[in-house]
């Protein structure tokens, strides 16, 4: 069986490191305060990064997830088969549709 989320992970971890080896002529600066620094300090020891390292790998991991909660709709398998029927079998137009493709068509000209 193929394992897609290990396929996948492996070639945005790829990813990663060639847009690492790009050029980095831009800079990005913050205030925080000492405790903040020294918790993110203490989770790059952890992990054996540099701060800078973890910062920017972090950044990266929160902005990926939050595009990717807002770009992609995630469906139960519930949803996801009666968003399937709606396309395959899809219902008559109601009266309320038609009156309003109707004044549309009239309204452009078409």
């Amino acid at each position: 069986m193929i394992n897609i989320e290990a396929i996948m992970a492996d070639t945005v971890a790829k990813s990663s490191q060639e847009k690492s080896k790009q050029s980095k002529a831009e800079r990005l600066e913050a205030r925080i305060s000492k405790e903040q620094k020294e918790l993110f300090q203490r989770a790059a020891k952890i992990q054996g990064r540099t701060l800078t390292d973890f910062v920017i790998s972090s950044l990266l991991n929160a902005a990926n997830q939050v595009i990717q909660e807002n770009e992609m709709m995630i469906l139960s398998r519930k949803d996801q088969e009666v968003f399937v029927e709606a396309l395959l079998n899809p219902p008559e137009p109601s009266a309320k549709l038609k009156a309003a493709a109707q004044r549309y068509k009239q309204n452009m000209g078409v």
